[in-house]
């Protein structure tokens, strides 16, 4: 079964669909390793560890697709990838999907912000007109070569018109070719409730721990109120960085590398999720006689 496929039949699926968000290949193969079934590629986190800075819009297309091959070809799961506003109008969202599913991705999320977006779980935001935003997700719903290639239509307005205003758009995106809303900067269950309920169709909604998300919303509530899909953009990267700070720290108070307080990983873990196994098999293939003769 196709990726792409794979990807709309889960978001389609009574059961809720949880998408840790992967910002490089080490991260979304860790996904894989716990059983997930999909990967949402996180546009934050992509930016916070190659550039060190925040989500604002500071990575283009080119990066964007580039730093998403590598989470594409690590893992055999459905991948989405964060197609921001779309790099531009919705001429440009229409070479963003292009690009994007070439490199075989399942999907995309494209949001109705103003350029240079922002973290939608951050102040300041500013949205386009709903005009602007319909035409940009016609464009991809167009552009998409496989029918099963997901839009995943993200409106960043409740914190600006509100869930009135989010449902209008929710609506407005379906008819325009989405496949899925997405809800950005979910602030309370009953708000969600209030959108499942207005939209007609699949809704999706992200949890930033330290954003906005409503405190202690279970996936068992969520799947009860009829979402489709959860993501989860910084969960490894927040527990990257605190990670590496516990790390450094311990190596730093002991005196030497490793010790009390240094939450490491095994070398042995290292090889596995890197795939080194693969790469001595390759090498005892193809390589072993040369070894042989220059021994000679």
């Amino acid at each position: 079964m196709r990726k792409t496929t794979q990807l709309k039949q889960l978001i389609l699926a009574p059961e809720l669909l949880v998408m840790p968000g992967a910002f490089d290949p080490i991260s979304a193969r860790i996904i894989q390793e716990a059983g997930f079934s999909a990967i949402q590629c996180s546009g934050y986190g992509i930016s916070v560890t190659r550039l060190g800075l925040p989500d604002y819009g500071f990575l283009g297309m080119p990066d964007m697709v580039a730093a998403t091959q590598g989470i594409v070809d690590a893992v055999d799961l459905p991948v989405m990838a964060d197609g921001d506003t779309g790099f531009g109008n919705a001429v440009n969202a229409w070479y963003a999907v292009k690009a994007f599913e070439r490199i075989g991705c399942a999907g995309v999320n494209i949001e109705d912000q103003v350029m240079p977006k922002r973290c939608g779980h951050l102040e300041g935001k500013s949205i386009v007109s709903i005009e602007e935003a319909v035409a940009k997700i016609r464009a991809c719903a167009d552009a998409r070569v496989d029918p099963d290639f997901v839009i995943n239509a993200r409106t960043d307005a409740l914190a600006i018109g509100g869930i009135d205003e989010v449902i209008r758009r929710g609506n407005a995106f379906m008819q325009a070719g989405a496949t899925m809303i997405f809800i950005d900067g979910m602030t309370d269950k009953a708000l969600a409730r209030q959108a499942v309920q207005g939209i007609k169709g699949p809704v999706a909604i992200n949890v930033v721990e330290g954003g906005k998300s409503p405190g202690q919303f279970t996936f068992a509530e969520m799947q009860a109120m009829g979402l489709a899909r959860v993501s989860l953009p910084g969960t490894l990267v927040l527990a990257a960085i605190q990670g590496m700070r516990d790390a450094i720290a311990a190596v730093k108070a002991n005196g030497y590398a490793g010790g009390p307080g240094a939450r490491l990983a095994d070398f042995g873990e290292l090889k596995q999720v890197t795939g080194f196994a693969e790469v001595l098999t390759l090498e005892k293939k193809y390589l072993a006689d040369l070894q042989q003769s220059t021994t000679r």
